[in-house]
């Protein structure tokens, strides 16, 4: 099974619990893997019997509760010092033989060790809230006390990216999801709704954040 992960600036945190999964042409191996925040879509290919469970953080949360950023994926080691119990929990979900009761593992590993409130910075967390309900990256400025230079050295510094990049790709990401509703949409309608010049321009961003063109879409 061979599915794409759309960007959206994410990063997550995957359990490869049994077989063969490979994001692009690599591999990943079993155990605790981090990944890098998303920039482009990739393809994530599920082989027979594999078995994979995860979270993905929002932007900017993966680096507040794990502490890193990777550039590719990444084995984590057992011991994490802001992850304790993470051997535990990587052996609890290999036994576990529902996928139902793997959430609800999950989800209680989290609420007993990640502590969401105040992760990231107050700046850095109003500035996403702005772009989220899209408010281009110049006009933050007029409505933050901080400095263009102090917003984009937050921003790469949290996500690895500068503002303007991630409302990119959050571009993209709000017109897929509206033609995934919308498949009789007019493509260049669906451009100028979303804020692109023109439907060439979209469907350049398209295959540049996406890795496929809105009419594939």
């Amino acid at each position: 099974m061979v599915k794409l992960l759309h960007s959206e600036a994410c990063s997550s945190l995957w359990f490869h619990l049994a077989g063969e999964v490979k994001i692009g042409d690599t591999s990943i191996p079993e155990g605790v893997i981090a990944l890098p925040v998303e920039k482009a879509s990739q393809t994530v290919s599920l082989y027979p019997g594999s078995q994979l469970a995860g979270i993905r953080f929002q932007p900017a949360i993966g680096y507040g509760v794990i502490g890193q950023h990777v550039d590719r994926p990444t084995t984590l080691s057992t011991e994490h010092a802001l992850m304790p119990g993470l051997q535990q929990l990587f052996t609890d979900l290999q036994a576990i033989p529902n996928n139902e009761h793997r959430v609800t593992t999950l989800h209680h590993w989290v609420q007993q060790n990640f502590r969401f409130e105040n992760v990231i910075p107050g700046p850095l967390k109003q500035a996403l809230n702005h772009l989220n309900h899209t408010v281009p990256p110049g006009a933050l400025i007029d409505r933050m006390n901080v400095s263009q230079r102090h917003l984009e050295r937050l921003f790469r510094h949290w996500i690895e990216m500068t503002p303007k990049q991630y409302q990119r790709i959050l571009r993209v990401k709000r017109a897929i999801d509206h033609l995934r509703t919308h498949n009789e949409a007019n493509l260049a309608e669906v451009a100028d709704q979303f804020g692109f010049s023109d439907q060439a321009h979209m469907t350049r961003e398209f295959r540049a954040i996406a890795g496929v063109t809105p009419g594939k879409v």
